[in-house]
């Protein structure tokens, strides 16, 4: 099963700003398990570009967060999952068909 995954930045990752609870250690176990990954953010492209280069990661996509349905067109998986801190990621999430996942809703995770 192809699973795809994408992260809001800011109150999500640990990068963010505010800095969420999702490390990127936690990114790259998922990476390493086989989904896709992403970013779908308010911050420019270059800038989600570099997030992941500075955390050597390859990020499969990174979208403006009005963009969501574009990752959905571009990537055949069975379950499509936008994980995030606001009432605005939720609402593009089901916009482009994902399910959405409340960060302060996720177990923690030791890694």
């Amino acid at each position: 099963m192809t699973e795809l995954i994408s992260f809001d930045i800011d109150g999500t990752l640990e990068s963010g700003d505010p800095p969420g609870t999702i490390t990127m250690t936690m990114v790259r176990l998922v990476k390493n398990k086989g989904y896709i990954i992403g970013s779908c953010s308010d911050r420019p492209i270059g800038i989600q570009q570099g997030m992941w280069a500075t955390n050597d990661i390859k990020a499969d996509f990174t979208v403006l967060k009005h963009q969501l349905s574009t990752v959905k067109s571009n990537f055949k998986a069975d379950r499509y999952y936008h994980i995030g801190d606001t009432y605005m990621d939720e609402f593009y999430a089901h916009r482009a068909g994902f399910e959405f996942i409340s960060v302060d809703t996720l177990p923690e995770i030791q890694v």
